[in-house]
């Protein structure tokens, strides 16, 4: 696929979702990392569900810091892996509470030293509430990027480091929430909506036609 190609397929996305945003529903920068940790092989509707209890009683790391692991375990269950997550999100709220006051740290090196928080969540983080033009890889955008052929690779890391390195530079703030939309609602893993696809015309899926 070439610059042109890459240029007009996020022309047509943009075009088509002026203001991409996330489906995680939070209020402060630390809602969203609690939200994206607990979001990990869980849908955005699941986490959403288990949030909307857990701030309600707690919605800063010094408050989820005071609740025992128990207490949070009952407010998340409905989700997968509650017990781990439960777990991970009182020691990071800890851990933010005693070392940087409560806020979230800048940094992908401290991010990821919070429990809970690899790669992902943390480039989640920075393009969300700092606005870096980082794109976190999840399921969706690392089929959407082989299928159409916009950035192949292996690995979510190798295709996160080629979507960075091709993507126009304007698009590369909106190109996460961008592509993990088109990949949820239009180009699905099983039976993609190629009729009403906005960038059909630049796809390079070669089943394409199948599809429709």
């Amino acid at each position: 696929m070439n610059t042109e190609k890459r240029r007009k397929i996020f022309s047509l996305l943009k075009k088509n979702n002026p203001n991409p945003s996330t489906e995680l529903i939070y209020k402060s920068p630390f809602e969203l990392l609690i939200a994206v940790i607990l979001s990990a092989q869980a849908t955005d509707i699941s986490v959403n569900k288990a949030t909307v209890k857990l701030f309600a009683i707690a919605n800063s790391a010094e408050k989820i810091s005071l609740l025992s692991t128990l207490e949070i375990e009952n407010l998340i269950k409905n989700i997968g892996l509650f017990r781990t997550k439960a777990n991970n999100i009182r020691k990071t709220s800890s851990i933010l509470n005693q070392k940087y006051l409560g806020e979230i740290p800048k940094s992908r090196k401290n991010l990821e030293e919070l429990p809970g928080v690899g790669r992902k969540t943390a480039n989640v983080i920075l393009n969300t509430i700092f606005k870096e033009p980082v794109i976190a890889v999840d399921t969706h955008i690392f089929r959407l990027s082989n299928r159409i052929k916009l950035a192949k690779g292996k690995t979510p890391l190798a295709v996160e480091l080629r979507l960075t390195k091709l993507i126009p530079d304007e698009f590369l703030v909106d190109a996460h929430n961008l592509l993990i939309l088109h990949g949820r609602y239009t180009c699905k893993a099983k039976k993609p909506d190629c009729e009403h696809c906005v960038i059909n015309a630049q796809c390079e899926y070669q089943n394409k036609s199948l599809a429709v």
